[in-house]
């Protein structure tokens, strides 16, 4: 993967918030600024140019200078901090911006005779918040910006894109999604509630609260779920899939997360089989008892006559049949 700093934009006045904190808004439970920390959480070296506040990793802190001075005066105050050929930027209101829309714009980037790549939306409409550019031609480009305006306070950043040579990438539906107003808030944590999305983004979430750098099948541990809450009874579910994920923490000890998902999916199908034989036990036990029943014996549960009395074993004290 091409190596990359990267500088997020956390530091606008946001007024069609009334105001508001925007990078600490949470959406899924989440602050906007951590789910864009968490979609390039492959950088060499962050930057936030912005507010101090607590994020989810480290980054480094930087001020436009004037504050407030907008967009190409927050940018140069953060480039100064990095060192890497290539820098991603972003704002910090991207709520649905992955680690896919990432790397294909680092892809983009580095094609030959290009000076960069960014995001258009839905509309055909350049974003070039959601970003990557070739370090080498975005400080000269700045430098000749700066110097023909005599600073870069208060314009715009179109002033840049428009002397760069850059490639376009289809960012989909969501990932340019920004959040502007509290109806764009509003939409986007709806968005996340969705049948269809509801269930990765709580599995997301849930790993980046705990700090978990982990791959795994989703789909093998609801099958898992679904068998022992099925097979064994309700209740089995969740304290199966935690003893999953328990015995492969412990097998995975000190090894990196591809041995750990290796370690979640060896014990999940352990976990599955158990459960299905627990099923089969069971059908075959109630089989047993409706063949009993069916034959005038009123047979309880192991197949025996009714009341729990012993088989017949021959007239007594002979022996016999």
């Amino acid at each position: 993967m091409t190596a990359y700093d990267v500088i997020v934009l956390a530091g606008g006045a946001a007024k069609r918030l009334g105001g508001a904190d925007k990078p600490g808004v949470r959406v899924g439970g989440w602050a906007l600024l951590d789910r864009v920390l968490a979609a390039c959480d492959g950088a060499a070296r962050t930057v936030v140019v912005g507010d101090r506040r607590a994020t989810s990793r480290p980054v480094v802190w930087a001020r436009e200078v004037p504050q407030g001075g907008g967009p190409l005066a927050a940018l140069g105050a953060g480039l100064r901090l990095t060192s890497a050929d290539n820098v991603l930027v972003l704002s910090a209101d991207l709520p649905f911006l992955g680690p896919g829309t990432v790397d294909a714009l680092l892809t983009a980037a580095a094609q030959l005779g290009r000076e960069g790549a960014l995001c258009t939306d839905p509309d055909g409409r350049d974003q070039p918040l959601v970003a990557a550019y070739r370090a080498e031609p975005l400080r000269r480009e700045l430098a000749l910006i700066a110097t023909e305006h005599g600073n870069l306070a208060g314009l715009p950043l179109r002033l840049l894109t428009a002397e760069l040579d850059l490639a376009r990438v289809d960012a989909g539906p969501d990932a340019a999604f920004d959040c502007d107003t509290w109806d764009d808030i509003a939409a986007a944590r709806a968005r996340i509630r969705e049948h269809g999305a509801v269930l990765d983004e709580w599995i997301t979430s849930v790993k980046n609260e705990l700090g978990i750098d982990l791959d795994f099948d989703t789909g093998a541990l609801l099958d898992l779920a679904r068998d022992a809450a099925h097979g064994v009874a309700r209740p089995a579910a969740p304290l199966t899939t935690f003893l999953v994920g328990y015995a492969a923490a412990r097998a995975s000890a000190g090894a990196g997360p591809d041995v750990a998902a290796a370690a979640v999916a060896e014990a999940s199908r352990k976990a599955t089989a158990l459960a299905l034989r627990w099923e089969a036990e069971a059908a075959e036990a109630a089989e047993t008892a409706e063949s009993a029943k069916s034959a005038g014996q009123g047979g309880d549960a192991a197949g025996g006559p009714a009341g729990g009395a012993k088989p017949d074993t021959g007239r007594e004290g002979t022996g016999t049949p």
